[in-house]
Formats: structure tokens, sequence, C-alpha cells
């Protein structure tokens, strides 16, 4: 996951230190997520077909979703990152709603082409081992500790 690579990258770029002393704390959040299939990592499709593809395996079966989040607080230099894991169960995914989701367009911008709050995924979920919200890509809980312990 490259959410520390992207706080370095930005990082740089931003006052910190001595030029903020006064200032009111800042943070920079920086998440990122990726699917795992068998073993796999996956990230947003590259195409229509890989997405299908992406869909048709889930079908039935199970992926997972590892969310990463880093914190920087700007003012005290203070990094923090950690990483959470969701588990997801699906039916049977039928063929079509695995192609009114990649006409809709919107899976092809997600890791993995998981988009289980999509009301024509949602009632598709067997079951979920973690929080929706990790597997929306932010996982709650983990920033709130993060967000605590930076400050």
């Amino acid at each position: 996951m490259g959410t520390s690579y992207q706080a370095a990258a930005i990082l740089p770029r931003i006052p910190t230190g001595d030029n903020i002393k006064d200032a009111e704390p800042t943070l920079l959040i920086t998440a990122d997520q990726v699917v795992v299939y068998e073993g796999v990592i996956r990230e947003k499709p590259s195409s229509k077909e890989e997405a299908r593809q992406f869909m048709k395996d889930y079908s039935g079966g199970q992926a997972a979703t590892v969310s990463s989040v880093f914190i920087s607080n700007l003012k005290t230099g203070l990094r923090k990152g950690d990483w959470d894991r969701v588990e997801i169960y699906f039916h049977e995914i039928p063929d079509e709603v695995i192609e009114k989701l990649i006409e809709e367009g919107t899976v092809l911008n997600v890791a993995g082409g998981l988009i289980i709050e999509h009301p024509l995924i949602l009632p598709l979920i067997k079951k979920v081992l973690g929080t929706t919200d990790s597997v929306m890509g932010l996982p709650k809980a983990l920033t709130e500790r993060l967000l605590k312990e930076v400050l």
C-alpha cells in the first residue's frame, strides 16, 4: 500500500516544524485500499473486461479488503499508520447485475471493482466480517485511533 509513500511525496511541500510552531495542529491523512482474492492483490480494474472477471470471481465466493491509513502531524512531525482487513462473502452474482454495474462504470473506479454498498450488490452480500466503512475505503475506528495517537 502506498499511504506512507503518498505522505512522503506530499510532506516536503507543506510547512512543518518551526515554520508552523504557533499554528494549530495540521494533519495530513492518506489512505489506500486493495482487494485480495485467492492471495492476489487487486487494485482498480484496468478495463471493463477485468472488472467483469473480478465480479465473476467473487460470485458465490469470498474476497477481502485491506485498507491502510497513515496520519502525519505536521506541527510535531509525529506519524502513525496501520491497516484493517475485512472479509466479504457473496451469494451468486447474476450476469445481469454484473453487466449493469459495468455499464454504470462505478466499479471501474474502486479497488478490485468491489462496491458492496451499491443497491444491486447489497442484497447479494452473504456476510461481512469487519466494518462496512472499512470496505468503503476509510476505516473509522482505525482512523480515530490514529488521530488520537498523533495529537
